[in-house]
């Protein structure tokens, strides 16, 4: 009897070459898309100029942190606890229903470090790191809603669809490892932000610039290792074999950008097999440095896990780590004291570590470490549907709240700009979000106004038509 094999019976009998087939079907679809003049793979490109920073760490804190309940203490909250001052605002409110007189902190604000740099006691150990901080206490943004405001923190424009800051340094810039992503995002395992995973897409930029979630336990990437443990040389044979394939369908189709991304991402994918799960493999960290970022005991374990792994990535090359926080945990609407305090108790120690190891080892001084939400906090109280003042929160403000910065290129020590005397709106060196963006691109060497994607003749930019003004006072 004669065996023979068919073109189904072929695949199914090399393990890779399903996902080729696959691939060809899913990619011959993209054959009427238009060819864009832009680079399709993640080797480090040249910055404008001299860049302070090689890589970025964004701690983005979803939700929107109080500003004078953190780092922007406000003596007149005290003084004038209980006043009525709704009228004053009305336009301000997202709820008026519930907006109650102003409200002062229910925490005790101190003086720390060199510095002299106030920081409220819900933050006691990032209290002992100041002197390595910028502290930006004059930002504000223009939506006064969680979804836009965050698409505008993350993308420079409150719709979506549009490439995020994490793409747009990518884009431009490439990335040190080619074994691992150039972006990569640890989200919560207890759920994912507002908005999703939008909030790392690359939006009209090639798809390899979108960011690659990574899991903080067991295996990082789904699907990343075959079920089937097979020979090195087998596989090496199966990836030749699928490369030759690729090769073959592109040359059929030529100036294809996704077809490329796509490709690109399987190629990725099979360097990253050891490298990745060597990148997120903490039982090679010391007891003493995990016992630092708060790993084996709650309520800092999750937390300390992904920031000592962004650690570990941007040691290995990666450009761009960013790491979420499920829900919106510093969206304290009622019951401040304690949900604040909660969401500090599971952050700080993790952050607070993170600069202790990166300064420690020398990563510090080529690493940026950004911290922030997509607003602040009204100076009112919002009450709850019972009214009792002892459940009183914060609404949302668009006007006022605090960021900061670490690292390469910062002014370490430096508190910048400032709010009024209620802290409800930004007075002094006010900081606009594309003023934020401007900024970090500076010190990673990205001149804003030169770093753009030619949209149908326009040149879209991370920070929009008008640009953005770097905000030189917190630069060393």
């Amino acid at each position: 009897m004669t065996n023979s094999i068919s073109r189904r019976g072929f695949f199914q009998n090399v393990s890779t070459g399903i996902y080729g087939a696959a691939l060809a079907y899913l990619l011959g679809r993209d054959a009427g898309l238009r060819a864009a003049e832009v680079p399709l793979d993640l080797k480090p490109r040249p910055p404008h100029f001299a860049p302070k920073a090689k890589s970025v760490i964004h701690l983005f804190m979803n939700g929107g942190p109080s500003q004078m309940d953190l780092f922007d203490p406000k003596p007149a909250l005290d003084k004038h606890h209980g006043d009525p001052y709704f009228n004053k605002i009305p336009g301000e409110v997202e709820n008026p229903q519930s907006a109650g007189a102003l409200m002062r902190s229910p925490f005790k604000f101190a003086q720390h470090g060199q510095c002299a740099m106030w920081v409220s006691d819900a933050l006691p150990h990032l209290a002992r790191q100041v002197d390595d901080l910028a502290l930006i206490r004059s930002m504000y943004t223009t939506n006064l809603t969680h979804e836009p405001a965050i698409y505008l923190i993350q993308s420079g424009k409150m719709s979506p669809g549009k490439p995020t800051l994490g793409s747009w340094v990518v884009y431009g810039l490439g990335s040190e490892n080619q074994n691992l992503p150039a972006y990569v995002v640890l989200d919560d395992p207890l759920g994912l932000p507002i908005n999703g995973t939008e909030n790392w897409q690359a939006g009209y930029l090639p798809p390899q610039f979108q960011g690659t979630r990574f899991r903080s336990t067991g295996s990082p990437i789904l699907n990343l290792k075959s079920d089937v443990a097979r020979p090195a040389e087998i596989v090496d044979m199966e990836r030749d074999l699928l490369s030759r394939l690729d090769q073959l369908h592109k040359k059929e189709r030529p100036g294809q950008p996704n077809l490329d991304a796509r490709i690109a991402s399987y190629e990725l994918a099979g360097r990253m097999q050891l490298e990745a799960a060597d990148a997120l493999d903490l039982s090679r960290e010391s007891l003493p440095i995990k016992e630092m970022y708060g790993i084996g005991r709650e309520p800092t374990d999750s937390y300390g896990r992904r920031c000592l792994v962004a650690r570990r990535l941007v040691e290995r090359g990666v450009r761009f780590v960013q790491l979420y926080i499920n829900a919106q945990i510093w969206d304290n609407h009622t019951s401040l004291a304690t949900d604040l305090k909660a969401a500090c108790q599971r952050t700080d120690q993790p952050i607070a570590a993170l600069l202790r190891d990166l300064k420690q080892r020398g990563l510090l001084d080529t690493t940026l470490v950004v911290w922030g939400g997509e607003f602040g906090r009204l100076p009112i109280a919002q009450l709850s549907a019972d009214k009792d003042e002892r459940k009183a929160g914060r609404d949302h403000n668009k006007n006022a709240f605090t960021t900061w910065m670490a690292g390469a290129g910062i002014k370490a020590g430096t508190t910048f700009g400032a709010t009024d005397e209620l802290g409800m709106a930004a007075v002094e060196d006010r900081v606009s979000v594309p003023d934020w963006h401007a900024t970090i691109l500076h010190l990673l060497g990205l001149h804003h106004d030169q770093l753009f994607f030619d949209q149908n003749g326009l040149k879209d930019k991370l920070t929009g038509v008008h640009g953005g003004n770097i905000v030189k006072g917190i630069l060393a």
